[in-house]
């Protein structure tokens, strides 16, 4: 028998156990996105950065505090990316398109929060990173270097 994977009761009973294996396996930090453009950020010699710094508002996932530039990587899927207008999942439709409200509204009261005190932002895809990693690494000096 395989893993039994415990619910924390905030999302809907899956209706098999694999959907819940898939589930329970996402993370919130070190995701494969995040690792891959630390790995280029570090490859190019962009170093000097804070991972999931509490000191800025929503913990941007890498924070040049010196500069106040956060920088966050969102997943395509959760965070309902526009480039890749993903559809919705078909089972428990109305769950789970609150909570991608949910998680869209807090990106931008994040992105809000940091604005209002000086901050830039700047948001990468999960698709930008697996198209063209450089290319993000290019912004990332432009700004760096303003």
């Amino acid at each position: 028998m395989g893993k039994h994977y415990l619910r924390d009761k905030r999302s809907p009973k899956p209706l098999n156990e694999n959907v819940s294996r898939v589930m329970s396996s996402n993370k919130a930090k070190n995701t494969k996105p995040e690792l891959t453009l630390r790995k280029a950020l570090f490859a190019n010699g962009i170093r000097g950065y804070r991972l999931n710094w509490k000191n800025a508002p929503g913990k941007p996932d890498i924070a040049f505090p010196g500069k106040k530039i956060a920088i966050f990587v969102n997943g395509c899927y959760w965070h309902r990316c526009p480039l890749c207008d993903l559809p919705l999942p078909k089972t428990n439709v109305n769950f789970w398109k609150k909570k991608f409200e949910n998680n869209i509204d807090r990106d931008k009261r994040k992105r809000r929060e940091l604005c209002d005190i000086g901050w830039q932002v700047i948001t990468i895809w999960e698709c930008e990173i697996e198209d063209n990693a450089m290319n993000q690494i290019i912004t990332i000096k432009k700004i760096l270097n303003n």
